[in-house]
């Protein structure tokens, strides 16, 4: 019930733009207190941001950017280094793992890497659910949430509760870029939260991420890498931001 109307709550703020605390509560037949209390958790999450007497969606809201550079398009982006960075990963993985993969182009490579493998797959990437929907030897996991059609992705309320419930041996993440102070950088509001669950649900959190990244930009802090436990990328990465990857602990791998 809760999360049905906090789904309501966000959807009704995409439709009419900013809207008040006393209207929600009328909207969806509970009290104002409830409905503050679904505005702070949805805050939180990233998804809202609160104004005075209400919500409204945060005007760089995740769509926006997605638009800008849809799946396709990030996709072919130095293809060859994310698939050497996605072969590399495959080895990490033993028969009988469980791994969670994150949404992005070269997790969905990773995905192709494990076809035929006797693994099981959580994800959160409807991109990774094309690549393994119909392999038998997969075992298949897809968290449900709210569809980011221009990214192929879930977010929200739902799939981060849902993060909370499993276990993983190793997640393999995404990002935006690693800056040369060691913080891990997302430009998707929506999905930092979800990336943030990823690194809590598993034993081993790995930053897929090729040299372009290294140092990246970013809008939005994910982690800092000694939330990390391996870090993997192509030759010509740069040096400094490595380095602090492993003063913090963390292992490089280079393809």
């Amino acid at each position: 019930m809760r999360h049905q109307r906090q789904l309501d709550i966000v959807q009704r703020l995409r439709t009419d733009g900013a809207t008040s605390v006393d209207d929600l509560a009328r909207l969806l037949g509970v009290s104002s207190a409830t409905i503050r209390r679904d505005l702070q958790r949805l805050d939180e999450a990233g998804q809202i941001t609160r104004v005075h007497g209400g919500a409204i969606i945060p005007s760089d809201d995740s769509e926006d950017a997605d638009r800008e550079r849809p799946f396709a398009t990030v996709a072919a982006d130095e293809a060859p280094d994310k698939r050497s960075v996605a072969r590399l990963a495959a080895t990490l993985i033993d028969d009988g793992d469980v791994v969670l993969l994150d949404v992005g182009t070269t997790t969905q490579l990773l995905a192709r890497e494990l076809r035929g493998r006797r693994v099981t797959v959580m994800t959160t990437s409807l991109a990774v659910l094309d690549v393994l929907r119909d392999d038998p030897a997969v075992e298949l996991i897809l968290l449900g949430g709210w569809v980011r059609r221009a990214y192929h992705s879930l977010v929200g309320v739902l799939t981060e509760d849902a993060l909370r419930q499993v276990h993983a041996d190793l997640a393999f993440l995404g990002a935006s870029g690693v800056r040369r102070d060691g913080e891990v950088l997302d430009t998707t509001l929506v999905e930092v939260p979800v990336k943030r669950a990823m690194i809590e649900a598993s034993d081993r959190a790995v930053l897929l991420a090729d040299k372009q990244k290294f140092p990246g930009t970013g809008k939005l802090r994910v982690c800092n890498v000694a939330d990390l436990s391996m870090v993997i990328t192509n030759p010509g990465a740069d040096p400094e931001t490595l380095q602090i990857c492993s003063d913090n602990g963390v292992e490089v791998l280079s393809t």
